[in-house]
């Protein structure tokens, strides 16, 4: 894998080494200590991610924020779990449908934009995540996909998000992200709305999301407010290759 990096990067520099048309021999040494630096600065992660093909979803598009929770210890699981990989990666058609998710949420409201919490998640971050959770099995897996079936955040087809207003701030859907009950479920939306659980605005937020990211292409679960799928595992097993 490291010697794919490393042809990948140097196409960049010699790429990088021609102006105005003209090409310059640039010294192997400083192009070997180039190659160097650039492979300390990239995470393990990272470096799989790019091996399997995924490109960087803030690249594409500067404008949709990340904030990976699972690279801090603000999460479900109270642990950081991606040390010190903090960049949302995803198989290049599925960011492709983001940017396309971000453009309707602009026409829509000026100034509000994407913000990721979760995209791809290497099986052995998910294993990681499955031995850290110390409850039932039945309710480990209302919130968390078995390691061994493997679930589509495994693919980079799976992106955990929500909406930052013009403001910059977190649009209140409700629950915070990762929520584990009932107040987070889809599903029971018009229920938990008519008891006062939810207030109308929180679940107009939470419709707004999913208005944005079914236009392109995207569909949700029942049970995560934040959690968009951009395929069936069915048809990501087909399409990709786990990562690892």
């Amino acid at each position: 894998m490291k010697k794919i990096i490393i042809v990948f990067i140097a196409s960049i520099l010699i790429v990088n080494c021609t102006e105005n048309g003209k090409s310059h021999l640039i010294p192997a040494l400083e192009i070997r200590n180039k190659i160097s630096n650039a492979l300390k600065s990239l995470s393990v992660i990272e470096l799989t991610c790019l091996h399997a093909g995924l490109v960087d979803v803030h690249k594409l598009d500067t404008t949709i924020a990340v904030d990976l929770k699972y690279s801090t210890s603000d999460n479900f699981v109270h642990c950081d779990m991606y040390g010190d990989f903090n960049k949302a990666y995803l198989q290049k058609d599925v960011a492709e449908k983001l940017i396309k998710a971000q453009k309707y949420l602009k026409e829509l409201k000026e100034g509000y934009r994407l913000i990721i919490y979760d995209a791809v998640r290497p099986r052995s971050v998910q294993q990681k995540m499955w031995d850290t959770l110390k409850i039932p099995f039945n309710d480990k897996i209302k919130f968390l996909s078995n390691p061994k079936l493997g679930s589509l955040h495994n693919f980079g087809a799976a992106v955990d998000i929500s909406i930052l207003d013009e403001k910059h701030q977190a649009l209140d859907m409700g629950t915070p992200y990762d929520y584990q009950g009932d107040l987070a479920y889809p599903k029971l939306e018009v229920t938990l709305l008519s008891e006062g659980k939810l207030s109308a605005e929180q679940v107009e937020n939470r419709r707004l999301l999913r208005k944005v990211m079914y236009k392109a292409g995207f569909f949700n679960i029942e049970t995560e407010w934040w959690h968009f799928n951009s395929c069936t595992l069915e048809q990501a097993i087909e399409k990709y290759k786990i990562i690892k």
